[in-house]
């Protein structure tokens, strides 16, 4: 009983530990530029401010009434360089924008680079997941998370299956 309890701790602390490592404020760095192009590619696009508002949501325009931009259901990846759950799941968001090339966007949003981006979104934590169906209120899930859900996610929130 005592074995189980200090594993449940121990999980415990180490999920929190994991967590706060991904907290806090990201840093002031200059505005990258877009990495887009207006092709379909088989792989996570980099978006900055300016392109999110042309092709997600403009916010701007329409604070309290959400309005997707897209034609094809998204995930826009909240991350950062530095953080490691960000890391981890890079290769299988990789490897689900190949898998769902022409079905769905996968957009990359760097929270050090794009603070405003972040800051409307009230992004705390990264990993910070945000499923955008065609219809309907999209979704935000926070932490990393492994491929099998990250594909489950897809199929349930962004295709309906």
């Amino acid at each position: 009983m005592k074995s189980r309890k200090f594993f449940t701790l121990l999980a415990l602390m180490v999920g929190f530990m994991t967590l706060a490592s991904c907290k806090g404020q990201a840093k002031n760095n200059e505005t990258a530029s877009s990495e887009t192009t207006g092709k379909e590619t088989a792989a996570p696009v980099h978006i900055n401010k300016a392109d999110f508002l042309k092709k997600v949501y403009n916010f701007e325009v329409s604070p309290n009434e959400w309005k997707y931009l897209g034609n094809k259901p998204a995930i826009i990846d909240f991350y950062a360089d530095w953080c490691g759950p960000c890391k981890m799941i890079a290769p299988s968001l990789e490897q689900l924008a190949k898998e769902y090339a022409g079905r769905i966007d996968i957009y990359k949003v760097d929270v050090d680079k794009e603070t405003e981006l972040a800051q409307a979104f009230g992004i705390q934590g990264i990993p910070a997941l945000l499923y955008i169906p065609m219809e309907g209120k999209p979704q935000m899930l926070q932490g990393a998370m492994p491929k099998d859900l990250l594909k489950e996610k897809i199929e349930s929130i962004l295709l309906k299956k």
